[in-house]
């Protein structure tokens, strides 16, 4: 084993000459006195003296060293890592662990992955519930919100929501506030605008993805069909599709959150005059799936989309 002053020579040559500094064993005396005058390795000697002997910090000098070069960094290399020593047996060593702030952005990120927004704006994931306007005319929408997010951290089949209102009242912002906190929690969220949606099904077709596309919406944590009503459906789209996925949904007790400009009675009829014909008896049948999924809420306020 190469003799700790050996070592530690290199290891303050190397720094000396990436600084573009000459090395001597007086700037070598000067840098021990730097490190042991660091008021955290102090701190850490102490919290440790009787786990060290003299010994065993001259054997961990460099370890030392390196904790008080790299503290103060702005490498770029170990950006958003903070070094940490500990006793590694009768040594100090050293380690690097994410700082709170990478900490932060790194599970900001990982929540973002689990959303997958499909035909709506990027912006939707940067929507906080915290952030949202508590006026009187949406608190109970967000009563419910919150009631479901309470309920879903011990059950992940809560009963989902069904947002209706006028338009621009917030029912899409409110339902992103939810995903973006589920998402957070862990869970997998899907998050649709219902007509464009509706109106690309063809482009399934050429690769037969679509029974694909249908058994993803069936099947993740939690499904968010938004505005709902507003699609151009045939009996096809609203039974094989729309149908199936409810029908799934609702076998399995898995959170599916709607918003409407319609409430649930108006969404019946909408169901019901598809474009080849009217089907009360399927318009029914379909609802009894969306009564059984969510619960209403009316979303009230004045249009936020005007200036």
């Amino acid at each position: 084993m190469r003799a700790i002053g050996d070592m530690l020579s290199d290891a303050a040559k190397a720094a000396a000459a990436k600084n573009g500094q000459d090395f001597s064993a007086e700037s070598f005396e000067k840098m021990k006195k730097q490190v042991f005058a660091d008021p955290d390795v102090r701190a850490f000697l102490t919290a440790h003296q009787d786990q060290l002997t003299k010994e065993s910090v001259d054997a961990s000098f460099a370890s030392l060293y390196e904790y008080c070069r790299q503290k103060d960094s702005h490498d770029k290399v170990i950006s958003g890592y903070l070094p940490q020593l500990f006793m590694e047996g009768p040594l100090i060593g050293i380690r690097y662990q994410a700082s709170q702030d990478k900490q932060r952005r790194d599970k900001e990120a990982a929540a973002k992955r689990r959303i997958e927004l499909i035909d709506l704006p990027e912006k939707l994931r940067r929507v906080k519930l915290a952030d949202l306007d508590m006026a009187d005319d949406r608190k109970q929408a967000l009563f419910e919100v919150g009631a479901f997010l309470q309920a879903y951290q011990s059950n992940p089949h809560a009963k989902g929501l069904y947002l209706s209102g006028d338009f621009g009242v917030g029912k899409t912002y409110i339902l992103a506030g939810l995903a973006n906190r589920v998402a957070e929690k862990g869970g997998r969220v899907i998050f649709l605008h219902m007509p464009t949606f509706i109106a690309g099904l063809s482009s399934h077709f050429g690769d037969n993805s679509l029974q694909t596309e249908i058994q993803r919406l069936a099947v993740c944590d939690v499904l968010i069909l938004d505005d709902i009503g507003a699609e151009t459906l045939s009996p096809w789209s609203r039974d094989d599709v729309l149908g199936v996925i409810l029908q799934a949904r609702m076998d399995n007790d898995l959170p599916t959150f709607f918003s409407s400009n319609f409430d649930m009675k108006a969404l019946e009829s909408h169901f019901s005059a598809t474009k080849n014909a009217d089907d009360p008896v399927k318009a029914a049948r379909l609802m009894q799936r969306v009564r059984y999924l969510a619960k209403e809420v009316v979303v009230y306020g004045n249009n936020r989309r005007l200036p």
